[in-house]
């Protein structure tokens, strides 16, 4: 089966839009061909820097402008992530991720130190992904070398919605951000979110912009909304099964060969319902009581659910085969000490100044 690149959202919506039993149907015919059925990738992901980020996204309770009672935290040493990295592979995760809360990365003392948590992940023989926000390809390549297997960017949602959600920083930067990854040899893992309010036509717009990507991401998160209070977002209902099931099949359908990954919402979902995610073509999720800053099934319950449903957790570096790390004083690529201008877009989002009020008021 050769790999489309060309999807419409015309294209897109049919196939989200066919009868529940026959969308699948078709889903688990894809996953068959591309995939081992049984076999689910588990990733832990973890906040190594958390709040005070300064961008306004409306799902976000990260976001320094609202008022969420987040525990904020400076950046973890190298002996904390490795401890962590430690007890996630004892628990059968094969990746760390390693969120931090910034709105791009800036070269110093910090950055320097991600590139040493990746460098020691690297070297227990983990999968390393990092989400740091926007990156220059100099940025990206210094992580590369350090031994990053994949990196994450999520475009959130259409190009269209996006501008309903955040208006601090711009789509084409996303997209930028992706195409500096590229020029690397890291994977590229860019997904969204479902539930923010949008309409199924975004939905499919989302997966026309993953898609038309050439190569197609190698991991493709797909998230249900979590709606915390004090976010813009917080009186949003949830997402129901049938539409997160419709989601992954759609995606699975149109994104062959990638991973698709179950991340936030999963406390919403019965076991039933995260089974037929994966008949559906769900093949990677996210492991550990939390996502960042949102809650997620306790380990134990899914390697319980993993019994029940005969799923065995990939191996690291299956897929792809395991990067060298060079040492920092080995690297060809150093810091530039580079001041991107990245895009503030500007325009007025009224739901995110109304929280943001709401915040200050709670103060």
């Amino acid at each position: 089966m050769t790999i489309k690149h060309n999807w419409t959202r015309e294209e897109i919506l049919e196939i989200y839009n066919k009868p529940f039993m026959e969308l699948l149907y078709d889903a688990a015919t894809v996953h068959r061909i591309h995939h081992d059925p049984n076999t689910v990738q588990v990733s832990t992901l973890l906040s190594i820097k958390t709040g005070g980020c300064p961008e306004d996204c409306g799902y976000c309770p990260q976001a320094a402008r609202y008022h969420t009672n987040i525990e904020g935290n400076d950046l973890m040493s190298v002996n904390q992530v490795k401890a962590q990295a430690l007890r996630a592979k004892a628990s059968g995760s094969s990746r760390v991720c390693m969120g931090a809360a910034w709105r791009n990365v800036k070269d110093g003392q910090e950055f320097d130190q991600v590139l040493e948590m990746v460098r020691t992940i690297n070297k227990l023989e983990m999968e390393v992904c990092c989400t740091l926000g926007m990156i220059t390809e100099n940025q990206a390549q210094r992580l590369a070398e350090a031994g990053l297997y994949a990196y994450n960017h999520n475009l959130d949602s259409s190009e269209e919605y996006y501008k309903e959600v955040i208006s601090t920083r711009g789509y084409q930067d996303r997209l930028d951000t992706i195409g500096n990854v590229r020029k690397t040899n890291v994977t590229v893992c860019s997904g969204g979110i479902i539930g923010m309010g949008e309409k199924i036509e975004d939905r499919a717009g989302m997966l026309v912009a993953l898609s038309t990507l050439d190569p197609q991401p190698e991991s493709v998160p797909i998230n249900a909304l979590v709606p915390v209070e004090g976010t813009p977002l917080e009186e949003q209902q949830p997402v129901s099964i049938w539409e997160m099931v419709r989601m992954v099949a759609t995606t699975r359908i149109v994104m062959p060969e990638t991973q698709v990954r179950l991340s936030a919402g999963r406390t919403q979902m019965s076991r039933e319902g995260q089974a037929m995610c994966f008949f559906a073509g769900a093949n990677s999720i996210f492991a550990g009581d939390k996502l960042l800053t949102t809650p997620n099934p306790d380990v134990n319950e899914d390697m319980e659910m993993f019994r029940e449903l005969g799923l065995n957790p990939q191996k690291a570096f299956e897929k792809k085969a395991q990067p060298e790390s060079v040492e920092a004083q080995d690297s060809k690529f150093q810091n530039l000490g580079e001041k991107p201008k990245w895009s503030r877009p500007g325009h007025t989002i009224q739901k995110n100044l109304e929280a943001q009020e709401k915040g200050r008021s709670r103060t």
